[in-house]
């Protein structure tokens, strides 16, 4: 029985060692952070054990105290994908096994752009978020901004800006691991592309930054104002990104380490760092197709009324759908009696639910 555990074990190892290697190099490093998210970091969690790449590593063992950051900046990214394309049909799929994406990490295409790019605005969201409580001594609040002002309107720069500069360079430095020579193979291309795809989630968070402001003055006369620059809540920054998702930009292969807009008529036109980039288009993730792990729509729930994505005619791919009819039963009309309980009726609805053929 022992020997056949060894066995066992020991064909196991084989087959994730040969699941590495097989990994587009572009891909190797970047993504296994990610599996931070199903194995829970503790204070007692040595780097050693995490997922993490051997730069990855390098970083944990010199900023340990930096760890629960990630783990929350991989929680936020996941979370907020499959929240923007939960009536999608691509729905943002993970699988139990770290780093969950399955295919959509290499195949090059819009949502490849966007997973790079909102993991990486989620490192930068949760780094930035826990410098400003000040959770860290290498960072805290940014003062560049104090001091200064407008006089003459009555208010001026205060308070706890959110540093985003230390967020932004912990992201780069954790997630971006871009060789010093880069030729013009097809990894090394899938390689740039993503880091150009990370950099555009990290100026989404800049982009959509706010600023607050407090009056002061006798009685809320609001006399002088102090204001400060703070980071918008995540699921601002995951609209923002959907909406660069849907605007994504076709491009070829790199010419001299620059990328090209696919489109003739578009090639002169530059592609700035906040726009997405992608090589090659997504399969329509109607059917099932285990070879490139896509999941298909058949019983996803769909909206008979919604002419949106979620809409049965087109989550469904005109395949139709199926009407379950589900009975629900709820406490309703409650209302206090004295003394001393609450009364309740039980009230019962039947609701139609659509699903995919």
């Amino acid at each position: 029985m022992e020997k056949s555990s060894s066995w066992s074990r020991l064909l196991h190892l084989s087959f994730l060692a040969l699941l590495l290697s097989s990994q587009p190099l572009c891909c190797r490093g970047s993504w296994m952070w990610l599996g931070i998210t199903s194995v829970g970091v503790s204070e007692k969690t040595g780097c050693a054990n995490l997922p993490l790449s051997a730069k990855q590593k390098d970083v944990c063992r010199r900023k340990p105290y930096l760890l629960a950051s990630v783990a929350e900046g991989a929680r936020l990214g996941v979370s907020e994908c499959r929240t923007q394309f939960r009536h999608e049909r691509w729905n943002c799929s993970t699988t139990r096994e770290p780093p969950g994406f399955g295919n959509e990490l290499t195949s090059g295409t819009k949502e490849t752009a966007f997973i790079y790019a909102i993991m990486a605005a989620g490192l930068v969201h949760a780094v930035t978020r826990s410098c400003s409580a000040g959770n860290m001594t290498e960072c805290s609040c940014d003062t560049t901004l104090g001091g200064s002002g407008s006089p003459t309107e009555g208010w001026h720069w205060g308070g706890c800006s959110d540093d985003i500069a230390y967020g932004t360079w912990f992201s780069r430095r954790f997630i971006d691991n871009m060789p010093k020579n880069v030729s013009t193979n097809g990894d090394d291309t899938l390689l740039v592309m993503n880091q150009h795809n990370s950099e555009a989630g990290r100026q989404a968070i800049a982009k959509t930054m706010s600023t607050d402001c407090r009056c002061h003055g006798v009685s809320g006369s609001c006399a002088v104002k102090t204001c400060w620059r703070t980071i918008a809540p995540f699921e601002r920054v995951g609209s923002y990104l959907k909406e660069r998702y849907e605007n994504s930009v076709q491009v070829m292969d790199r010419s001299k380490r620059k990328f090209r807009r696919k489109e003739k008529e578009q090639r002169r036109t530059p592609i700035s760092r906040e726009e997405f980039i992608f090589l090659n288009k997504s399969p329509n993730y109607c059917l099932e197709d285990r070879r490139l792990g896509v999941a298909g729509t058949r019983g996803r729930r769909c909206n008979r009324t919604s002419a949106g994505p979620d809409g049965c005619n087109l989550l469904c791919c005109g395949r139709g759908y199926n009407t379950h009819v589900v009975r629900h039963v709820e406490r309703c009309e409650c209302k206090f009696v004295w003394c001393c309980y609450v009364r309740c009726r039980r009230c019962e609805t039947m609701n139609d639910i659509h699903t995919c053929k």
